[in-house]
């Protein structure tokens, strides 16, 4: 049984959640969450970071940014030179607007542009380029600087944080993570279920064999496979280990 129906966003400034927040976290905390696609870290970022009053921060919006910056400007991906210097001029940041949180491309809203399987697939790409690391890690490095922020990614404690307070590693079953991307985006009709499991299966091998900042868990990152889980139960369990860490 599939437990876990889960949805896709950018950033969030959150506030706390005054029945179920940690009273006694007195702690400002970094926490990076990695994982696979479809694992379910979006939602569970943006629970986790609701419940602890912090940020949330969706970096893999930051690459889809990366990827439509490339796309639009006829860049080839592979062009180390060409990305070096379409990257200096670009910029990107988040604004916070009544709908949600959207994310800007040299002053533009791209925010319904990046969400298509073809820039998740660019996405995927782009970030295996060195030129794009090197964009974002300043940048994200920045975001955290203040901490009180849950950073959600491929290689947020092992490369962009290794220092962060609290690394959880979040996955679940190949076929389980397949059909939860295929029910977020079946209302569009874009792509059948085999597709999707396709896309993820491409996707997990370009994610874990990179050289560069391969997908893998961070030594000191705590383990949650949330197969059989639903959301607040994942949160439960993080907001344990956190509990823990803080000594509360």
């Amino acid at each position: 049984m599939i437990s876990m129906v889960l949805d896709e966003g950018l950033a969030v400034a959150s506030t706390p959640d005054s029945e179920n927040g940690p009273a006694a976290l007195k702690r400002s905390l970094l926490i990076t969450i990695d994982g696979p696609a479809g694992a379910g870290k979006t939602t569970v970022s943006r629970r986790l970071a609701a419940r602890l009053g912090y940020r949330y921060i969706d970096t893999g919006a930051l690459y889809r940014g990366l990827a439509y910056a490339v796309k639009t400007a006829g860049v080839d991906y592979r062009d180390a030179d060409a990305l070096t210097k379409l990257f200096d001029d670009t910029h990107l940041r988040f604004r916070s607007a009544s709908d949600g949180v959207h994310l800007l491309l040299n002053g533009v809203d791209i925010t319904a542009h990046i969400r298509t399987p073809e820039m998740t697939m660019l996405a995927s790409a782009v970030s295996a380029e060195a030129a794009a690391r090197r964009f974002l890690l300043d940048l994200q490095r920045g975001m955290g600087a203040e901490k009180k922020a849950v950073f959600e990614g491929r290689d947020m404690g092992t490369i962009v944080f290794p220092e962060a307070d609290v690394k959880f590693f979040l996955d679940a079953a190949a076929a389980v993570r397949a059909y939860r991307r295929y029910l977020e985006t079946a209302g569009e009709g874009r792509q059948t279920l085999a597709d999707v499991t396709a896309d993820m299966h491409k996707r997990d091998q370009n994610d874990t064999r990179r050289k560069l900042a391969p997908l893998k868990p961070a030594e000191d990152a705590v383990r949650i496979d949330a197969t059989g889980m639903d959301v607040e139960a994942v949160v439960a369990a993080m907001m344990a280990v956190i509990a823990e860490k803080c000594g509360a």
